[in-house]
């Protein structure tokens, strides 16, 4: 059975460099985002710093641009910017993983790194089994399959996935995204002492549980952290319909916070709140940096509906994960920023201090364009009704005052590539930092108050980048290209 893994590992990094030109050729391969070498790329899996490195693991099907058998792939960082590609850590190779090494994660006990992940099973008919299995390393590269160490129990489907370990107060727990035999989503707790054996202690919240009504048939990838006073339960429930502004997406992604009560198994939330309100974010993970900081990677993607169809498939490969991103509990809600790191990247900075808007007068900037750059936008004295900055052809982000409605609208990936649109309430805009890569951007919008990520298919020399207002509007603007991180 081990030289069978060798084998499938191999067939994947032999597929990989089969198809490397034709994925390197891509217009769309993004310059600072990690991507697959070539397949399919979706859940950030295993975020852990060991060793003095940060890991990242991501599930991946090397061999088509559709969801299949996953492995894990692999990146190493130093510096959260720069990245090495590392041998896929798991492969589907065993009887209780044989369809697909499904999302889990990563902690450090005694030296050693602990890989937990589920493993799919389906029989001929295609009935689901599910198994939440361990793997582990010395050096962070060479993994030891251990199997399975807890099996569904009894009152849930095989929808029983994505275990999310963590410690607290000298002990082990971890949250299991699960289904009901009632086909309602909640999220489990067990506990252990030595990351071997595992108690199972009971839902901590769900679909009909604490003061939610109906919360749709499946929550996905729950992770459980402290953050300021509060405890907070980033999760990703299937089957929300859409209210107003919000649940827009085919899934969604948010959190609560509030207060978990380890001992009776209970947790008092608050509200539901979407963690970005884009169009491309899902199944996002955290861990703690070497200096203390919170950090969580998402996946800058979601099941895709109809015809809507990414035209990198044409090049063998689809989907990227998001930046990093630093997590601040604040004013009541939870911030998110991206990693200081970063800056690193900056280059050829242009700066233009205390731009006055006319109204209606549409303005552009020589330098203050380009397809891959960082912009950062200061409103310092608002006398206008709306404010917007057009990207290319393919991307417009939009302020109405009055309304109090940010929005982001894009070029949709149907044939007819109609625009689309994403928005929320905010009670004043007065700063913007944009991340715009070949096919994808990134708004943090007040520091971290809200995030919208989506990814974008403008035409490759869309270079244009144009401010409005409706009204007087002084603002100053800081624009950077980015450098490359690598050549994946």
């Amino acid at each position: 059975m081990h030289q069978e893994l060798n084998n499938l590992k191999r067939k994947a990094h032999e597929h990989a460099e089969a198809y490397k030109h034709v994925v390197a050729d891509d217009p769309y391969r993004l310059h600072y985002h990690l991507m697959p070498p070539v397949g399919l790329l979706n859940d950030p899996n295993g975020f852990i710093y060991f060793k003095g490195k940060y890991h990242i693991f991501y599930q991946w099907n090397p061999f088509e641009t559709a969801h299949g058998a996953k492995f894990w792939g692999h990146y190493i960082s130093e510096d959260l910017v720069h990245w090495d590609k590392a041998p896929a850590a798991l492969a589907p190779d065993q009887w209780y993983d044989k369809n697909g090494c499904y999302s889990g994660s990563a902690v450090v006990s005694d030296g050693e790194l602990y890989l937990f992940y589920t493993g799919n099973v389906k029989d001929e008919a295609g009935n689901r089994e599910s198994y939440q299995c361990l793997a582990t390393s010395h050096d962070g590269i060479h993994f030891e399959k251990k199997g399975p160490v807890i099996h569904v129990p009894p009152g849930y489907t095989a929808h029983f996935r994505d275990p999310k370990v963590f410690r607290h107060e000298n002990k082990w727990y971890m949250v299991i995204g699960a289904q009901t035999e009632a086909e309602e989503g909640v999220v489990v707790l067990y506990s252990s002492e030595d990351l071997l054996n595992w108690s199972f202690l009971g839902p901590i919240t769900g679909s009909r549980q604490n003061q939610l009504g109906d919360f749709g048939y499946m929550w996905e990838c729950p992770d459980l952290f402290p953050l300021g006073d509060k405890d907070v339960l980033i999760v990703s429930p299937q089957g929300l319909a859409p209210q107003g502004f919000k649940y827009q997406n085919v899934f969604q992604t948010g959190y609560f916070a509030g207060e978990v009560d380890y001992q009776n198994v209970r947790y008092q939330h608050g509200d539901f709140t979407e963690l970005d309100k884009g169009f491309d974010f899902y199944a996002p993970q955290t861990t703690l940096a070497s200096d203390g900081r919170r950090l969580l990677f998402g996946w800058m993607g979601n099941s895709e509906e109809g015809d809507a169809r990414q035209p990198t498939h044409e090049h063998e490969w689809i989907h990227a994960l998001t930046l990093p991103r630093e997590l601040e509990w604040k004013d009541g809600r939870l911030y998110q920023k991206p990693v200081r790191e970063l800056k690193h990247l900056r280059k050829d900075n242009i700066e233009r201090k205390d731009v006055t808007f006319e109204s209606a007068n549409p303005v552009s900037f020589d330098g203050i364009n380009g397809n891959v750059f960082e912009l950062e936008v200061s409103i310092i004295d608002w006398n206008a009704r709306s404010f917007s900055i057009k990207i290319g052809k393919a991307v417009k982000i939009r302020y109405d005052t009055m309304e109090g409605i940010l929005s982001l609208e894009r070029e949709g990936f149907t044939p007819d590539k109609e625009m689309e649109s994403r928005k929320c309430y905010l009670e004043n805009l007065h700063h913007l930092q944009i991340y715009k890569d070949t096919s994808s951007v990134e708004v943090f919008v007040n520091h971290g108050e809200e995030v919208f990520t989506a990814r974008i298919f403008d035409e490759p020399d869309a270079q244009s980048l144009v401010f409005q207002s409706d009204g007087q509007l002084t603002a100053s603007l800081n624009k950077w290209n980015l450098e490359r991180i690598t050549e994946f």
